[in-house]
């Protein structure tokens, strides 16, 4: 079975990690791990604000977070036995976890879900709902146990 992770560095990509290894045989799944750097939002830091922003300075940080996040999960994924590979790309999550899932193509997408409601998932979207609606094939929705 191909299955796409995608994981951001939050306990519900957590919980979506520790699923896959209590739900999948390592031996016949195909991991592809996938994380997505949002773009930065496109507004002038000019010196009349005050400050200059140097965006390639942060994207070089969002990516060095990014290695260190798939590292780790990396580790967790070959502890319990998976041969996977990883994937670090830039856009918007929900587009580009449903084109990689289309390209591969993946049998099951596993994402972890923030759980947000009503106000908040409009207002900032759902990656996890997007994916579920939109995706080529299934899609495993992990939400992280409440402490």
């Amino acid at each position: 079975m191909k299955i796409l992770l995608a994981i951001d560095d939050s306990a519900f990509s957590e919980a979506a990690i520790q699923a896959l290894i209590a739900q999948a045989p390592p031996k016949s799944s195909e991991v592809r791990m996938l994380h997505v750097i949002e773009p930065l939002p496109a507004i002038y830091g000019g010196s009349e604000w005050g400050y200059v922003m140097d965006w390639q300075a942060v994207t070089r940080e969002q990516r060095k977070q990014a290695e260190a996040l798939m590292t780790r999960a990396a580790q967790t994924l070959r502890d319990a036995g998976f041969q996977f590979t990883t994937a670090v790309e830039e856009g918007t999550p929900k587009a580009v976890i449903l084109d990689a899932a289309a390209k591969w193509p993946a049998d099951l997408i596993m994402i972890g879900s923030h759980g947000r409601r009503a106000v908040e998932r409009f207002l900032l979207g759902s990656v996890s709902e997007a994916v579920a609606r939109h995706a080529p094939c299934s899609v495993q929705i992990v939400r992280a146990a409440k402490h």
